[in-house]
């Protein structure tokens, strides 16, 4: 099979296309002939050596989430039969036209979603619905601040939390993506190269903060958040470091917290998958959540892809096509 291999820590042109062996599935797991990957900042982090895969994810092989058609299914696999059409989220391997994933890693194509488009789901819907209303715990009538309104996990915090109530407020850097946050459901969108976040939002008050920068905005954050607020962190992309007054937190009982996804156990993505088909996939059938891609790139063309996403340019997800 054809896969994107990395060569080599760096830059974007490390990624080059070599013939792989079609893998193997092991028996609680399904060969998905994959139609379509998604790129995440996770991939790029790989890329430039910062970021292992797991120990049983190909080492040079990055993609966290695909969608395709089950080609051949292990001998413990119940659900899954040859023909299926699935997304599912990896521990690694997706940029390739063959991979295996755990069967309960996989979900089916929900209504109203092309095969192709169902790549863009698995990474970021799961990192959201974890993140937000698992261990952020937000309930209708909240009040949450997502920032990086416009990127893969934007959109769909966004619109996820609105189509379960919540008000949402946003950031993005440009008036063209604060008008796409807006359209997807955003209440009020702060362009964060023109304006302070922590001004503009300082009268409305915020329950989760969904963050993926860190540095300098740790503080405002803490700021904006009411009495019992949560902060939820899934990246750190301007600093990993920070201070803060802890008679403040306890005095309005705040909880700061985070996760990363891609070490955890089978199991854990198991009962993750279970609640996100139970919770997310409905409303993807009724267009209350819709999947935003930006752009398709040919397999081949996969540095191409991690260039557009470290240009910030994108509003939504970036996808490697596989089949025509």
């Amino acid at each position: 099979m054809k896969a994107i291999v990395i060569t080599k820590p760096g830059d974007a042109d490390v990624l080059q296309i070599a013939e792989r062996p079609k893998p193997e599935p092991a028996d609680n797991e399904v060969l998905i002939r994959v139609k379509a990957a998604g790129v995440n900042r996770p991939d790029i982090a790989q890329r430039m050596g910062k970021y292992a895969a797991p120990t049983e994810a190909p080492q040079d092989i990055p993609g966290l989430e695909v969608s395709g058609t089950v080609e051949k299914c292990g001998l413990e696999v119940v659900r899954w039969k040859v023909g299926d059409e699935v997304c599912a989220l990896l521990a690694g391997g997706g940029y390739a036209e063959y991979v295996v994933a755990h069967d309960g890693n996989c979900l089916p194509v929900p209504g109203n979603v092309s095969l192709q488009d169902a790549a863009s789901l698995p990474e970021t819907v799961f990192t959201v619905w974890h993140n937000v209303f698992q261990r952020g715990q937000l309930k209708r009538g909240e009040h949450l601040l997502v920032h990086g309104g416009t990127s893969g996990i934007g959109i769909t915090a966004i619109q996820i939390a609105c189509a379960l109530g919540a008000r949402v407020f946003a950031t993005a850097g440009s008036a063209a993506k604060c008008t796409a946050a807006l359209k997807l459901g955003a209440s009020i969108c702060i362009n964060y190269k023109q304006e302070d976040f922590k001004q503009v939002l300082k009268e409305e008050g915020v329950d989760v903060i969904l963050d993926m920068i860190g540095g300098e905005y740790f503080d405002k954050n803490l700021s904006l958040l009411r009495e019992d607020g949560r902060l939820v962190f899934i990246n750190a992309m301007q600093g990993t470091s920070a201070a803060f007054n802890v008679m403040d937190v306890m005095r309005r009982r705040l909880t700061i917290t985070g996760s990363t996804l891609r070490n955890r156990s089978n199991q854990f993505k198991q009962e993750l998958a279970a609640q996100v088909e139970v919770n997310v996939w409905p409303l993807l059938t009724q267009k209350l959540f819709t999947p935003v891609v930006y752009k398709t790139f040919p397999l081949a063309q996969a540095a191409a892809a991690h260039q557009l996403m470290e240009s910030s340019e994108h509003i939504g997800k970036i996808l490697l096509v596989t089949q025509a």
